[in-house]
């Protein structure tokens, strides 16, 4: 038997670092948004005893270094269920090392798909429980939709959807570490404050060109991004309504009205950046295609 399953990227509306934690990790402030981009994760169960992985994209770990590997791994580990074999196939169209929550909802794919096949009808809360284990962004890529993220991505708020837009994203072809990028608000520390306060007025509001003039990310203040400002420029001059990076970069999104100004941005970015793409916001993170 096999289960596939769509798993939907996430873009950062707003994030902020609020303090470093005793534990080394990072409280956080995250307005997420899952958008209508998607790897599709097919998991296979057979009689090998063990996790195996393929990918149709270079350069991403086939082992245990690998999120939906961990998120099997962890799966097993939470409900006790006897490993009879499984292979997990991804195939990609969010881009690598993005700041897109990739691997994270790939994670969310596979803990979805073996609750399916086998059967544990696992809650919301216990497939969260199994993905905070294995990344911080994998609680929200199980749930999605628009959410309040704190704690460390784990603690989970419901807010009021995104209204209907059309959203570019354009990676230029340049990745950051998020470990060095955490480290470097460790050594730098923020020069100012996204208005947190403003953006959840604008989101339970549904004001979308609030929510787009309150769109900030705290690591752009100490992370340098290569054409960020040029992608930036293509956006102003297209109309959009705001732009941002999500995550920890590289990915700059903008968010339009109109799919026509959308889509002429984008065929301007693609004249110089490698990853150009048109969403829209879904509300969900995983969805069962078969």
């Amino acid at each position: 038997m096999q289960i596939k399953v769509k798993a939907y990227a996430k873009i950062n509306l707003m994030l902020d670092i609020i303090n470093r934690r005793t534990d080394g990790f990072h409280d956080l402030f995250m307005i997420m948004q899952s958008v209508g981009i998607y790897d599709t994760v097919t998991v296979t169960e057979n009689k090998s005893k063990s996790i195996s992985v393929s990918c149709d994209v270079e350069g991403i770990p086939l082992d245990e270094k690998n999120i939906a590997w961990k998120a099997a791994s962890s799966f097993f580990e939470y409900t006790k269920k006897k490993n009879k074999g499984i292979h997990i196939d991804i195939a990609k169209r969010i881009p690598h090392a993005a700041g897109l929550a990739g691997g994270s909802a790939d994670g969310a794919a596979v803990i979805i798909a073996l609750n399916a096949l086998y059967k544990t009808d696992l809650s919301e809360s216990e497939l969260c429980s199994i993905g905070i284990k294995v990344g911080a962004d994998v609680p929200f890529c199980l749930t999605g939709g628009t959410l309040l993220a704190q704690g460390i991505g784990d603690k989970l708020s419901k807010v009021k959807p995104l209204r209907k837009c059309h959203i570019v994203l354009a990676k230029p072809d340049f990745e950051v570490n998020t470990g060095y990028a955490y480290s470097q608000f460790d050594y730098c520390g923020k020069s100012h404050t996204p208005d947190k306060f403003g953006m959840l007025r604008a989101i339970q509001s549904r004001d979308l060109n609030a929510v787009c003039e309150k769109a900030e990310n705290v690591f752009e203040q100490f992370i340098e991004v290569p054409k960020r400002i040029e992608i930036k420029e293509i956006f102003k001059n297209n109309g959009a309504l705001g732009y941002c990076m999500s995550g920890s970069g590289p990915t700059v999104f903008g968010i339009f009205a109109n799919k026509e100004s959308a889509q002429n941005a984008a065929s301007q970015l693609k004249t110089f950046v490698k990853d150009v793409l048109i969403c829209t916001p879904v509300a969900h993170g995983c969805r069962i295609t078969e």
